[in-house]
């Protein structure tokens, strides 16, 4: 059905004005957000354009500060520490449960704003609210044995991804606040701005030690990650990005966990269940396989290929992609996508001179999707969107060979043995999940027990998780404390004497148990 209009409350104006309404403190004259030091909202730098990846709407100005403002803002905040940390672990449970409190109540707000400033259709968007409200409340409960035997550990600086501004970078700072630590973020620089500005303003509101800032990441890593008031850093990322801090990290005596790529694989050995394979398959394509746990390499037994095919194609053509606000008559549902824009039109630009790399090296297109006009207004800026694109083959000197292409972009390998299922699976010498799907439960486990994943499914697909379940990356894909559950707390807090934390550090590795 042809889409012919955003849906009514969904413009952007009318979002802009329900969130400076909410908190005007923590906007300027002209709606633009600010940043928050000391507990005062200001410093608003020099203006950067920030646009919408679903139709290049400008949706404001990102405020850039510099390095000397952020030193300001990093002290101030370690300043916090000694009122907060002394605060009865009573009281630091009932300010973050009213700041919980605040994002439900404000939740369609917030997950509204998500759409625009990330692309994420209406489900996906409300899903990182409510995971980020329904994670955090666990932890408000928990938390009195999580602390025992343990005390706060200092100001923890939090630099993350623009893909999940809730479920991930605001639950983290929630807890490590309900552990008594002062925090700080930078706001990404390409998304989650405004959503992550109203979610900050809240929870200042409630009397809670946090700061908010916004700039180059590398302008301001000096203060956000080197800083001497810095006790932890964590870190959700590339890989680029996070070698580069890891390496300015190893000589210093701070905490960090340092969240970075990996290829995911689904490797694919003696198996028959391709009804239960194509309904995960295709739900691993949500957000457009712009999350740190898309699986984005398919390993194949050689003789399973042609039925591999009928199942994999089918479930290719069915995905649907397009603008997340558009709807047919006022008085529609917003449509059902499995994904709409990239983060921005750079992204795509880059994916696609990955693949004609790719296939100028011999790669063969076994799927190269196209955008339906009915799925966007006309003339609408199209440049964030991107179709699912699946590649046979890729030669070894590509990038999308050795690299997360983080985007809906699928390489498939066709292999003769489980030895060689096992290496290609582990291309990238360590990543966050992984998957085996096999009839045979013995052979599944031994193949398992060969991938360098840190959670491995068996014919079924794993993901961060949530609440007490442990998140973590082996090899490359991560550096430092291991998080999730008690872990988390522990990556923030001090406990007995001689203390081995759950982690992957240059001088040891300790896994949990359970994963």
């Amino acid at each position: 059905m042809k889409h012919t209009m955003i849906a009514p409350g969904l413009e952007w104006s009318s979002l802009l004005e329900r969130a400076k309404a909410l908190v005007p403190e923590a906007f300027d004259e002209d709606g633009n957000p600010l940043n928050l030091i000391h507990g005062e909202w200001g410093f608003p730098g020099h203006p950067k354009p920030f646009l919408s990846p679903v139709d290049g709407t400008m949706l404001g100005n990102y405020p850039m500060i510099d390095l000397d403002t952020a030193r300001h803002a990093v002290a101030v905040a370690a300043g916090e520490f000694g009122a907060w940390s002394t605060t009865d672990l009573s009281e630091r449970q009932q300010r973050v449960d009213a700041c919980v409190h605040l994002l439900r109540q404000h939740r369609e707000l917030i997950g509204r704003l998500l759409m625009w400033e990330i692309g994420k259709p209406h489900a996906q968007a409300m899903t990182d609210v409510d995971r980020c409200i329904s994670g955090v409340e666990w932890y408000v409960e928990q938390i009195p044995s999580m602390m025992e035997g343990r005390k706060p550990l200092g100001l923890i600086s939090n630099i993350a991804s623009w893909n999940y501004p809730l479920s991930v970078l605001v639950h983290a700072m929630l807890v490590q606040m309900l552990a008594g630590n002062p925090v700080i973020a930078k706001t990404p620089s390409d998304g989650g701005l405004f959503a992550l500005t109203v979610a900050i303003a809240l929870a200042r509101r409630c009397g809670l030690p946090v700061s908010l800032v916004s700039g180059s990441g590398g302008r301001l890593s000096e203060a956000l990650v080197r800083g001497p008031e810095v006790a932890c850093l964590a870190f959700v990322g590339g890989k680029t990005n996070g070698r580069d801090i890891a390496a300015s990290l190893y000589d210093r005596e701070k905490r960090y966990m340092l969240e970075m790529e990996g290829i995911n694989a689904y490797g694919i050995w003696q198996f028959s269940r391709w009804d239960a394979l194509a309904t995960q398959l295709r739900r691993g394509f949500d957000y457009g396989k712009q999350r740190c746990t898309a699986y984005v390499r398919l390993v194949v037994q050689r003789q399973l290929f042609p039925q591999f095919l009928d199942m994999y194609l089918p479930v290719l053509k069915s995905l649907r992609i397009g603008n997340p606000t558009l709807v047919d008559h006022p008085d529609a549902p917003l449509p059902t996508l499995d994904f709409g824009p990239l983060i921005n039109g750079r992204k795509v630009d880059e994916l696609q001179v990955w693949i004609s790399e790719a296939i100028g090296g011999g790669a063969v297109s076994l799927y190269q999707g196209t955008l339906r006009d009915e799925d966007f207004l006309p003339h609408q800026d199209i440049s964030a969107y991107m179709a699912p694109v699946a590649l046979l083959n890729v030669p070894r000197n590509a990038r999308l060979y050795h690299n997360e292409p983080f985007g809906p972009v699928d390489t498939i390998v066709v292999v003769d043995s489980v030895e060689e299922l096992i290496t290609e699976m582990n291309i990238s010498n360590g990543c966050l999940v992984a998957s085996v799907a096999c009839d045979n439960e013995h052979l599944a486990q031994q193949i398992a027990a060969e991938v360098r994943a840190f959670k491995v499914g068996i014919n079924t697909i794993r993901s961060r998780g949530d609440r007490d379940e442990v998140f973590g990356g082996i090899g490359q894909s991560w550096k430092g404390c291991f998080v999730g559950g008690k872990y988390l707390v522990q990556a923030v807090t001090i406990g007995p004497p001689g203390e081995r934390l759950y982690g992957n550090f240059p001088d040891y590795t300790l896994l949990p148990e359970k994963r």
